[in-house]
């Protein structure tokens, strides 16, 4: 029997679950290790705690530079850290690499860490055989107090679920980008023009987001949706924790922008690249603290479900009642660009 091929996109949660239990590494220091639904690992350094992540950016190829340090800089984030120092490893493909290629990927990768106070500090750079576009790999460092680091595994039932901003504004920007001309004659140059710009504003940032977050209150987790969008990221915050999830569905923020892509890719923004957006859980009283703040900040935010006591799933309230919130294997845009891919190889 032939081996089983995965898919593009993350490594199913019950194979990465067995990997990590088989080879995770144990250590006195190690205070946050590796885990589904955490977002950075955290060691003891004495006096405060040091944040590390690793994320590449295999998507998009528009603006790279940006991207890696902003989605680095998120995971430091959430776990109540400020990120510090960052790490570039650039594969660059072969035959297709100049000068300015080089600069201009530099050049975003410098504004973005001048932007949020951060450092590049070291890393690799390589042309390489078989690399068919950029890949960016970055390491973000970033520091927190003992008595400030937030975990995703530290929602408490009761708590309130604050969403930051609103959904699928990474794949927005990434879909508007690499597929512009397709989307143009399907909603408009102008619609497409602004999608473009998620990337910036809204922005796919939620440094600022978590700051104003712990100004105006404690959160009890905050968790990034990333990859898998809004669903996967529920599904890691309610995994972490070992408590369930009941989401108001008709809170959750949709940009008209991303309706309108969505719909015209047949996409489900629920299961869509979502930096650019916190989820963030708190007694119900700051959590309306924090959902006025973000406000005043105009930044936005809203209540879209709470914490509750039972196994470790999310619903989604209906006129009907609680139904299973939608899942989904792996990100709309992962499952969009393989269909792209293999129906361009059908074509030759």
């Amino acid at each position: 029997m032939p081996a089983e091929i995965l898919p593009v996109g993350k490594l199913p949660a019950e194979l990465l679950q067995e990997l990590l239990a088989r080879h995770g590494g144990q250590d006195e220091r190690l205070v946050v290790g590796p885990r589904i639904g955490e977002d950075a690992a955290v060691l003891d350094l004495g006096e405060r705690y040091l944040v590390v992540k690793s994320d590449p950016i295999t998507f998009a190829t528009d603006e790279i530079g940006w991207y890696v340090v902003t989605i680095n800089a998120n995971d430091i984030a959430t776990m109540g850290a400020t990120p510090r120092w960052f790490l570039l490893t650039m594969l660059l493909p072969e035959g297709r690499t100049d000068r300015e290629l080089v600069e201009r990927i530099f050049q975003q990768v410098g504004q973005a860490c001048q932007s949020l106070g951060i450092v590049l500090c070291g890393g690799h750079t390589e042309i390489t055989a078989g690399v068919e576009r950029p890949l960016a790999v970055g390491v973000m460092l970033g520091e927190v107090e003992k008595g400030d680091m937030v975990q995703t595994a530290g929602a408490q039932p009761g708590d309130e679920i604050v969403l930051t901003k609103g959904i699928a504004i990474e794949g927005t920007a990434v879909l508007a980008r690499e597929m512009g001309r397709l989307l143009a004659g399907k909603v408009g140059q102008e619609l497409v023009t602004r999608a473009r710009q998620f990337l910036h504003e809204p922005g796919i940032s939620v440094v600022r987001d978590a700051e104003i977050v712990r100004q105006a209150g404690r959160p009890h987790a905050m968790h990034d949706p990333t990859e898998g969008g809004l669903a996967t990221g529920l599904w890691e915050l309610a995994q972490a924790s070992c408590h369930g999830i009941v989401v108001n569905l008709a809170e959750v923020h949709r940009y008209p922008e991303t309706v309108a892509v969505c719909q015209a890719l047949n996409l489900d923004p629920l299961g869509l690249l979502g930096s650019g957006a916190l989820l963030v859980t708190a007694a119900p009283a700051e959590a309306r603290r924090m959902v006025e703040a973000l406000r005043d900040a105009g930044i936005g935010g809203s209540l879209i479900g709470r914490v509750i006591d039972g196994p470790p799933v999310v619903q989604a309230m209906t006129a009907g009642g609680a139904v299973p919130f939608p899942t989904f294997a792996r990100d709309e845009l992962a499952r969009l660009f393989e269909k792209v891919k293999s129906t361009s190889q059908k074509a030759i």
